[in-house]
């Protein structure tokens, strides 16, 4: 299951069916493949024992009822967190899963953009750990790399350099080196820009370097027909259903 072999463009569910269920949880990434997502994303980090989990911020506070930064906390302490009562009491009692459990849950039945976001602690063993966990799984075929860190994605090309890698560019100023020369002369598959920094121009000029475009986050339909009508190889949505729809107008 090679990217290139997905519908186009690729409709990302941005950690997972996330308008509809508790962002990166098992519920998010099921509902996301009940709904027809071609993949989804997900980001990962590290415990400060080790252990690969599924969240996006450097801290617990936002999505659980829990507080501290991930780096700081052990796999038994994150476990016990709700992760799902701050979206909805429909899910109270989710759980921040382990990333070898979305493997399990999902790995065969959909493309999945693995995040590596050790933003916070950026000199652990994250990169290996997670190229150890997709090895394990059989899962090099289905999985596609990206980080805003240009030194996760050149570690992961050493340990796997079948997998592709996309270059996530940050929306400031700083975003602008990464979008141009840090893009065109790193070693990449895609480049992902943020929705405001997208244009034709640009998606025309990864597009002669033989790269693709998947911009993130896209929500309204607008400016998902925009995308579209520009040729991006694929979306980052939270609404999965929506990009679907829009994408079957086409």
């Amino acid at each position: 299951m090679m990217i290139e072999s997905l519908p186009q463009p690729v409709i990302f569910a941005h950690r997972g069916a996330s308008a509809y269920a508790p962002e990166n949880t098992l519920a998010a990434f099921e509902l996301a493949v009940a709904q027809g997502a071609d993949a989804i994303e997900l980001d990962v980090k590290l415990t400060t024992d080790g252990h690969a989990i599924v969240l996006h911020d450097d801290t617990v506070d936002r999505t659980t009822d829990g507080t501290g930064r991930v780096k700081n906390l052990r796999l038994v302490d994150l476990r016990a967190l709700d992760a799902g009562s701050s979206f909805s009491e429909k899910y109270r009692g989710e759980k921040i899963p382990l990333l070898e459990e979305v493997f399990e849950a999902v790995g065969r039945r959909v493309f999945i953009n693995v995040e590596l976001t050790n933003y916070d602690n950026k000199k652990d063993h994250l990169v290996e750990t997670v190229c150890m966990i997709v090895k394990k799984f059989n899962l090099q075929q289905h999985i596609f790399f990206s980080s805003f860190h240009a030194k996760n994605l050149a570690k992961a090309r050493g340990l796997m350099p079948g997998v592709p890698r996309g270059l996530l560019a940050i929306n400031d100023y700083r975003g602008i080196w990464q979008r141009s020369f840090m893009f065109a002369f790193g070693d990449y598959h895609a480049l992902h820009p943020y929705l405001e920094n997208t244009s034709p121009q640009q998606v025309r000029r990864v597009h002669r370097m033989k790269r693709r475009v998947h911009v993130w986050t896209v929500n309204a339909e607008a400016d998902m027909r925009r995308l579209f009508r520009w040729g991006v190889d694929g979306i980052f949505t939270d609404d999965p259903l929506l990009a679907l729809k829009v994408r079957g107008e086409l």
